[in-house]
């Protein structure tokens, strides 16, 4: 008879066991909360990145690393009497409640909302108000002061864009975004042309910016689009690395192109 997996409980015993701070871990017992900063964010892109590479058998470990995480810093919570990890869970539990009347109601939410609503676009839209009165309840005053400055760049456009966007500061369609785009261009090869590279530095910011606002008008996700086409050029310059028949320094660059387009035409 196998043995009884281990349970929750069992998993934050672990950290306040490697925390101890007579017999526990010593490289756990120095952590802070703004030194495991850096494995979260590793731990979360290796759980996206386990998704798009379709490898779903690592999917569970990835997702313990994760989860991991979360138990170390409230770790830290409890130590310092501020939060414990049941605190977490009867938080997020009772925000995702307040966040879905629809499904949960109660006789406030029904008050301010209606009944069941009747679509997608009406339940974002109860999201969105109660997110506000949310943000308003944390004295956030700005529509972007809470959007996290250390996300991902590409993201954290996404995200400023699509917060402006609710006041109605949006372009009617997506030639407005294209054209804005085009516009940008112009504007890096003038900065080039004027040998400002401060200039240069600020329109390729312009000209990104500009790009993430076609990819959010179509509702795509601009950070996983750039990483999918970072996997693509891997695999075709692995292709090429693969392919040549002498160090590629010594090739040429139409030889290299040649190659690359060999790649092309296999998929990859």
């Amino acid at each position: 008879m196998p043995p009884p997996n281990y349970t929750l409980d069992d998993l934050i015993y672990l950290m306040q066991r490697l925390r101890d701070p007579v017999d526990g871990c010593p490289w756990d017992v120095k952590q802070t909360y703004k030194t495991i900063v850096p494995s979260t964010i590793e731990e979360a892109y290796e759980v996206a990145d386990a998704i798009e590479r379709g490898d779903l058998d690592h999917l569970k470990e990835e997702l313990g690393d994760l989860l991991f995480q979360v138990i170390f810093y409230s770790q830290f919570g409890a130590e310092e009497k501020r939060f414990d990890f049941h605190q977490v869970v009867d938080t997020l539990v009772s925000k995702l409640v307040r966040r879905h009347p629809h499904v949960f109601p109660n006789e406030n939410l029904r008050e301010r909302f209606g009944n069941r609503p009747a679509d997608e676009t009406d339940i974002k839209q109860r999201w969105e108000d109660i997110k506000k009165e949310e943000r308003n309840a944390k004295g956030v005053k700005g529509m972007l002061d809470d959007i996290p400055v250390n996300l991902p760049a590409l993201t954290r456009a996404a995200k400023l864009q699509k917060r402006a966007a609710r006041t109605g500061f949006d372009w009617d369609d997506i030639q407005g975004p294209i054209a804005k785009v085009r516009e940008e261009l112009l504007e890096v090869e003038e900065a080039l042309a004027s040998g400002d590279m401060d200039a240069v530095d600020q329109e390729i910011g312009d000209l990104l910016f500009a790009v993430v606002n076609i990819s959010r008008s179509l509702k795509q996700d601009p950070e996983g689009a750039l990483r999918r086409a970072n996997h693509k050029f891997e695999r075709r310059f692995h292709y090429i690395e693969n392919n040549a028949r002498k160090a590629l320094e010594q090739m040429t660059l139409a030889e290299l192109d040649t190659l690359w387009d060999e790649a092309k035409t296999k998929g990859l």
